[in-house]
């Protein structure tokens, strides 16, 4: 079946109060995919973020992002009214979120509608707690002696906290009791919106593709719990970190940070952390892209403390037995494998034994920096195509920033002498919407025919990432029947929706 959808992050749509949350704008939104034909919403990681803003750097794998309770929601049930929201500065630019004013704002109104919330508690609270224990408890203590420690990373926590004496946790639990409580709150608030949202979607005929992130940021409380999962040294310190080797895009490769993990314990353990991760993952999604699948079979060893990732060196990941682990106690997962860049024949056998779709990405395909083919006639139909994703600039930037020899190939592939440059992402938008792809993956700023001021992030950069926001409005009623009148064209409308 040949479907369609449209990349969009929640943070990136409007509201009234700073930042894109599960207001009657993402209900909108699903309208529209609607009235467009589409099937699919895909999103990025839904966790709360930290230094850097970036929805790949969570405090928890779990938990959800605060800043996506809707507020207006908070109002209708009586735990907030207009004017106490009205009377914090969350940001004044429509089209850009303001991550400093929000970090100082939000959580005080957040924490005014829990203080009405605490004495109404009943029992669907206390079933999500119960049922979300595992993961919830550990991240609530986390976050509040976070707060204690004025935000620092637990690694320069006071050593008893740290180090998770279990007698200093404990008369931290009651000394922080309502802290901890208000972060149960926030999760409780923002699983009970996002469960009425996605079920809202899928009662729409949309499904959502969420990420999972391979990596966990180190100042989580996934790595404050559970030390054991990952790669650290007696000190909890990690003894290598995750990234990138030089290529053609970086002279001295790409430095995540982020901890590596035990391959051998989690296989003693038959990926029981893993396991957990995904089944809570297609709770939340109804297809999930697990970033950086190469990192399965092979991932990238960088010495910790260095600065750059030249020094690193590949190592074995666990390869095709971990996804069959996962199928034998999960059944098949609905997965998208991100499998960009340079992959060996190793990643390329593991995927064709998973059988998950890998990712085509349109703007690729005409770089000659890029080792594999992503041009539209290699394709077969077990793949998701893009024109570019949330890493890539807009496709009318990337156009007007490439080289001429890129330009001249894209038109030359094209079969055009010039490229208007008003409508220029809708002749690649035509290349990915007619290939063979069975999911056809588009950016509403290539719809929309933004420049680069609508890029969402560039890699390996701090700063004007993770910012971007529509405006009220700019997804145009004759906008969403154009792309309707497309996706019928390339035989891409969802089941039921065959005429315009």
């Amino acid at each position: 079946m040949r479907e369609s959808g449209i990349l969009l992050p929640v943070f990136s749509l409007p509201s009234n109060y700073g930042i894109g949350c599960f207001s009657k704008e993402a209900y909108e939104f699903v309208d529209q995919l609607k009235a467009a034909g589409q099937s699919k919403w895909q999103i990025l990681p839904l966790g709360p973020t930290g230094y850097g803003d970036s929805p790949y750097q969570s405090f928890s794998t779990f938990a959800g992002n605060p800043y996506f309770i809707d507020l207006e929601a908070l109002i209708q049930e009586g735990l907030l009214t207009e004017e106490e929201c009205m009377a914090y500065d969350f940001g004044t630019q429509e089209d850009r979120i303001d991550y400093e004013k929000l970090y100082f704002t939000r959580f005080k109104v957040l924490y005014q509608a829990y203080q009405r919330f605490a004495g109404q508690k009943g029992g669907d609270y206390e079933k999500f707690i119960e049922e979300n224990k595992e993961w919830l408890e550990a991240y609530c203590l986390f976050m509040a002696l976070k707060n204690k420690h004025d935000g620092v990373s637990w690694k320069e926590w006071k050593a008893p906290y740290r180090d998770r004496n279990i007698q200093a946790l404990e008369e931290a639990a009651k000394e922080l009791a309502v802290e901890i409580d208000f972060y149960r709150f926030l999760q409780y608030e923002f699983s009970r919106q996002w469960e009425a949202l996605h079920a809202y979607a899928n009662r729409n005929g949309v499904q959502i593709i969420g990420d999972i992130p391979i990596y966990v940021a180190f100042d989580s409380a996934d790595t404050w719990a559970a030390p054991e999962l990952f790669q650290f040294n007696e000190e909890n310190e990690p003894r290598a970190v995750a990234g990138c080797p030089p290529d053609g895009f970086s002279a001295t490769g790409q430095l995540w940070g982020n901890p590596l993990y035990d391959w051998e314990y989690h296989k003693r353990t038959e990926y029981a952390w893993w396991i957990r991760r995904i089944v809570h993952s297609l709770k939340l999604y109804d297809m999930v892209r697990i970033d950086h699948f190469r990192g399965f079979d092979e991932y990238y060893a960088i010495p910790y403390g260095d600065k750059t990732a030249e020094h690193g060196t590949w190592m074995p990941g666990p390869g095709i037995e971990f996804f069959r682990i996962i199928e034998e106690k999960l059944g098949r997962p609905n997965i998208i494998a991100e499998d960009l860049g340079f992959l060996t024949d190793s990643v390329l056998k593991m995927l064709e034994d998973t059988g998950f779709p890998g990712m085509k990405v349109i703007q690729f395909a005409f770089d000659s920096r890029e080792s594999a083919n992503y041009l539209p006639h290699t394709y077969t139909p077990n793949c998701v195509v893009y024109t570019g994703t949330h890493d890539n600039d807009t496709t009318k930037g990337w156009y007007r920033n490439a080289g001429r020899e890129c330009r001249e190939f894209a038109k030359e592939y094209l079969y055009k002498d010039e490229l208007d440059e008003g409508e220029q992402a809708w002749d690649f938008i035509v290349m990915a919407m007619g290939s063979v792809a069975g999911l056809c993956v588009i950016p509403i700023q290539d719809y929309l025919c933004r420049n680069s001021d609508a890029r969402i992030n560039t890699p390996s950069t701090l700063g004007n990432n993770w910012v971007w926001r529509l405006k009220k409005g700019e997804i145009s009623n004759t906008l969403t029947k154009e792309i309707r009148r497309m996706t019928q064209l390339y035989s891409r409308l969802s089941p039921g929706r065959t005429t315009l």
